[in-house]
């Protein structure tokens, strides 16, 4: 199954475009986004060859997934043929709990 992945954004992808200050990319709801491309092999297109993407990215649209696909589609010869996105939010809210017992030495 190939799919195409076609936006209005410029064929460059240009990771320098989104801020780099982690910390504060988490804060505005961005989350690891890890994707697993599967794509032909230019030379043996029988054959299929994996690729793994992490970037900062906010689900479920994924926009700087779709930049970096629509990159691969214009300038990569290989052939998608399925990718699978998985993401992990690293800014989680803290947890608590209670103290069971003080001790105290001295």
């Amino acid at each position: 199954m190939t799919q195409s992945f076609s936006t209005p954004r410029s064929s460059a992808y240009d990771a320098s475009e989104v801020p780099q200050d982690g910390l504060s990319q988490q804060l505005k709801g961005y989350r690891l986004a890890t994707a697993e491309i599967i794509y032909h092999m230019p030379d043996h297109p029988a054959v299929l060859q994996s690729f793994l993407w992490q970037h900062l990215d906010i689900a479920p649209k994924y926009p700087e997934l779709h930049k970096f696909l629509d990159f691969w589609v214009e300038e990569i010869e290989g052939s998608l043929h399925s990718v699978h996105v998985a993401r992990y939010d690293l800014v989680t809210p803290g947890n608590s709990r209670h103290v069971d017992a003080w001790m105290r030495l001295h």
